[in-house]
């Protein structure tokens, strides 16, 4: 793996942007994760005293300085060895992370639909994750804190919010097989999957059986064949090697790094197909 591209792009305060300007949660814990699968010097522990500081009072993360309530970046911290975030530290965002929830979750939200008359499928009341505190869950972050809580440490707590996540996931399949945001109709209508989407989920849903993905997986490597995107590229690529698919020889190549957050995808999936899934 070659992390000088990523390198060259740090911020003097340690962090990294999405292209240029204020370094973002997201795309500094996505360049470090790279860098730790390899680099782990003192670009490395830069970027980690930016991300430490960046921890608010109630344990999470947010997207950035200038913002002021934690949300689903937090869980992509979580991806880094919880001795390099500092033990407490990890501890505290752990924490918050646990106690997220989409709102349809909520007792209050279920009792205000039943009073409207609204019937809610059971499938619906499964403990996703929200974009951020208060909000429904969607896809994405769902499936990025069943990552974060993957590496967790084993308890009974964090056993019930992976089962219930990977429930929330499965019932969120597009009628293709691969996901998009979170609907599977619009108006009525089947509403198609997206390739990044679909790869995250597929990551995600690791310890799910390849039996039960049949065509979540064929969907995957259909879209790796035709994708012109480096970021859903790397997506398919880790959620297909998670489950054992050789992507090399589908990938197509030449796919242009828009940003950081591409190429630090770009560098994960590398490994990934090398037998080193630092997400999975």
């Amino acid at each position: 793996m070659t992390d000088s591209p990523l390198i060259s792009r740090q911020n003097p305060d340690g962090g990294w942007p999405y292209r240029t300007g204020a370094s973002w949660t997201e795309a500094t814990a996505l360049a470090l994760l790279s860098l730790s699968l390899g680099n782990r010097g003192e670009e490395y522990r830069r970027g980690l005293r930016w991300l430490r500081g960046l921890q608010r009072p109630d344990g999470g993360w947010a997207p950035g300085s200038g913002v002021a309530e934690s949300t689903w970046v937090s869980a992509y911290v979580l991806l880094l060895p919880p001795d390099d975030l500092g033990g407490d530290r990890y501890e505290k965002g752990l924490a918050w992370l646990l106690s997220q929830t989409g709102a349809e979750t909520k007792l209050s939200y279920r009792i205000q639909l039943f009073l409207q008359g609204v019937k809610t499928p059971a499938e619906e009341v499964e403990d996703g994750w929200p974009w951020f505190p208060g909000a429904a869950a969607w896809v994405s972050p769902t499936a990025a804190g069943i990552l974060a809580l993957r590496k967790a440490p084993p308890s009974a707590k964090v056993k019930d919010r992976l089962e219930s996540g990977r429930r929330f996931l499965l019932a969120r399949r597009c009628q293709d097989g691969g996901w998009n945001h979170g609907s599977t109709h619009a108006l009525g209508v089947a509403a198609p999957s997206y390739p990044e989407t679909t790869g995250l989920a597929l990551l995600a849903l690791k310890d799910v059986p390849r039996a039960k993905l049949g065509p979540s997986l064929a969907t995957a490597e259909q879209d790796l064949r035709t994708s012109r995107s480096s970021g859903a590229s790397s997506w398919l690529r880790l959620g297909l090697s998670a489950h054992g698919v050789a992507t090399s020889s589908t990938a197509p190549v030449g796919l242009v790094c828009r940003d950081v957050h591409d190429m630090a995808l770009s560098a994960l999936a590398d490994a990934a197909e090398n037998g080193r899934n630092a997400l999975a």
